[in-house]
């Protein structure tokens, strides 16, 4: 990993908190944190604290860092955050269940999704449960025999309204959003005692092994389950 890319940069917009940080992905350690308590409780009508927040810290996060910022993760925490489990059955010709028939099975709930909310942009996908024949699974195992299969999703998306007002905002700056937490999903799967850029890079990597990751359809062809489930975006 070069050293451009050792950087990441978030920012974390909650009812009550903004927060944005310079993270060293290589120590796995804050360069710069900067937070701000909020008197107002809702997030996205008060533009301007937001912007003025931007406003102190992007110049002083890009002088240390010492390049511009042109890409962010976003981590949100709000009610605003879609919450929706689909559910997936299919009789299984194949016997066994393998990849490549789970990939295709994801790839129908979340082409679901879209169709159904086409005004959401998910961020994240986690399959909470597998059925095997009528038992319940919480991991995966490649190439169980299986006649009866099902899944139950759990899709976290925000509306595109919020999507687009955000990035309005990061516009000004030069900068796009790379992508979006939910704070609250984040936090659960870890305990307080780490920074909250920490916990949303380890999600990114793949910390919760049944989380559905999307990469670009120009990325290299990657095996399936390499470190953690991946889909083209």
């Amino acid at each position: 990993m070069n050293k451009e890319n050792e950087l990441q940069y978030y920012l974390s917009i909650s009812p009550n908190k903004y927060g944005i940080y310079l993270f060293d992905t290589n120590n796995l350690t804050n360069l710069y944190k900067e937070e701000i308590i909020l008197k107002n409780d809702t997030i996205y009508q008060n533009h301007d604290e937001l912007k003025k927040f931007l406003d102190e810290n992007i110049f002083k996060i890009e002088k240390l860092s010492g390049k511009f910022i042109e890409n962010i993760f976003v981590i949100l925490e709000d009610k605003k955050i879609f919450n929706l489990e689909i559910g997936i059955k299919k009789k299984n010709y194949n016997i066994s269940i393998t990849k490549e028939y789970l990939e295709n099975s994801l790839v129908e709930a979340k082409d679901l999704f879209r169709e159904s909310y086409h005004n959401q942009e998910i961020i994240h996908m986690i399959v909470n449960k597998y059925f095997i024949n009528g038992k319940t699974q919480l991991l995966f195992e490649e190439n169980l025999k299986c006649e009866n299969f099902a899944l139950e999703v759990n899709f976290k998306s925000i509306s595109n309204d919020i999507n687009y007002d955000l990035n309005k905002i990061l516009e000004n700056y030069q900068i796009k959003i790379s992508k979006y937490f939910d704070g609250n999903y984040v936090k659960k799967n870890f305990k307080n005692d780490i920074e909250l850029s920490e916990m949303s890079y380890r999600i990114s990597c793949g910390y919760n092994e049944n989380e559905v990751l999307f990469v670009p359809k120009n990325t290299k062809k990657l095996d399936f389950f390499e470190k953690f489930f991946q889909l083209f975006s």
